[in-house]
């Protein structure tokens, strides 16, 4: 198989572009129009912010979820218009685009990500599900591109499936040179949220206004209350294991309340070798889209005299025990850990409208598991995680987490 040149400009598709990551990810794409082709566009319902976004970037495609809203949308002329539950993959396979950016919440990123790389496309995702419902049936697809790459450079998966997470663009980096065998471990960093000191007596009546108080970065809603239970650190921990085909007990976790070591990579020698840089997505977001290529970024640059300090420590799982479930979920395998992030959606969303109290995020998370995670396919196929994703959904989405199957 061919590589995808770097000599011209990428040809991207963008699916999420209005979310929080999608519109750091334009910012990005406008900061380098010398290297960025625009081919489509990608929202779920924020039809106005779409339509701007394309007046400004102008793609030959936009799409949204409903189709009389995208009919209504006042777009550039010429533009296509796309929608429907196909749409997003029908833009993450058109012959134009090389380079598909995910930055889709929830199980409807799987199929374009799946779509795209069987057609032979760069996916950069920041969508959690991709890897922790689907990492079985994603990361063949990216070690198949790697293995028929004519280019060294796309030998390595990772160059195929790239990681926008901070924290595994930081461990993406790392390893850049270094063979897998000379790794002895990764460690992921975690700021600690806003409840980073808290007692379990204040996280019993921590609110959503509290918890939305990231100390570091500026994040969507649903990753942020993931930061404060550490559920997100867990998740990453999933990820981890498969992006880099490690055993779950080389990934370490650390609290590091200055989010400016992403993450690190422990080698056999003993040394260490870390990613240092601002808390800003926009960081991890253009390395995914550049590689191997640096460029100047709209981020600014880490300082460490003005940071001062960095302090690390082991995170607490007695009042965080989000990680804990995670790390157990994982190890269970694709099922369990498919209804453990479908029932961190549920849980989010449940605490955010003051339906389930803060600690109880962890206990429908480890309910959700016990419940769904030792029964049925343990390998699901991509209509059996849309099918556990339902039941779980289903099962918790209001009145108390016991409940039964």
């Amino acid at each position: 198989m061919s590589s995808p040149s770097l000599a011209e400009r990428r040809r991207v598709a963008l699916l999420g572009s209005t979310g929080s990551i999608g519109r750091q990810a334009v910012d990005v794409l406008t900061a380098h129009p010398e290297t960025f082709q625009v081919v489509a566009l990608a929202a779920g319902s924020n039809g106005p912010l779409l339509a701007e976004q394309a007046a400004r970037l102008r793609p030959a495609v936009v799409a949204l979820a409903d189709e009389m809203t995208i009919t209504a949308l006042d777009l550039p002329a010429g533009t296509e218009r796309d929608a429907g539950p196909d749409a997003l993959v029908r833009l993450a396979t058109r012959d134009d685009v090389e380079l598909v950016v995910v930055a889709t919440g929830g199980l409807v990123s799987l199929r374009p990500v799946l779509a795209a790389l069987e057609a032979g496309k760069v996916v950069a995702t920041a969508n959690k599900e991709t890897l922790v419902a689907g990492g079985h049936l994603v990361m063949p697809l990216a070690r198949r591109l790697a293995g028929a790459a004519s280019d060294p450079l796309f030998a390595n998966p990772l160059a195929w499936l790239r990681p926008i997470d901070s924290e595994h663009s930081a461990i993406w980096q790392c390893l850049v040179g270094e063979g897998m065998s000379a790794v002895d471990g990764m460690i992921l960093t975690a700021s600690g949220g806003p409840f980073r000191e808290s007692t379990r007596e204040q996280l019993a009546t921590a609110t959503p206004e509290q918890a939305l108080k990231h100390p570091t970065w500026s994040m969507g809603a649903k990753i942020t209350i993931d930061s404060a239970t550490l559920a997100n650190k867990g998740l990453e921990v999933i990820e981890a294991h498969w992006l880099y085909d490690v055993d779950y007990d080389a990934i370490e976790v650390v609290i590091h309340p200055q989010s400016v070591v992403h993450s690190a990579v422990r080698f056999v020698d003993g040394s260490l070798k870390a990613q240092l840089g601002t808390p800003d997505m926009r960081l991890p977001i253009q390395y995914a889209l550049t590689y191997p290529q640096r460029l100047p970024s709209p981020a600014a640059a880490a300082d460490l005299v003005a940071t001062g300090r960095l302090d690390f420590e082991p995170p607490d799982e007695a009042r965080f025990p989000a990680l804990r479930i995670a790390r157990q979920a994982g190890r269970a395998g694709p099922r369990a850990s498919a209804a453990l992030i479908a029932a961190d959606e549920v849980a989010v969303e449940r605490f955010l409208d003051g339906t389930l109290d803060f600690p109880g995020i962890a206990r429908l998370l480890e309910a959700a598991v016990e419940r769904f995670g030792g029964t049925g396919d343990p390998e699901p196929d991509v209509e059996g995680l849309i099918e556990l994703d339902q039941a779980v959904r289903a099962s918790f989405a209001s009145g108390p987490i016991g409940g039964s199957h």
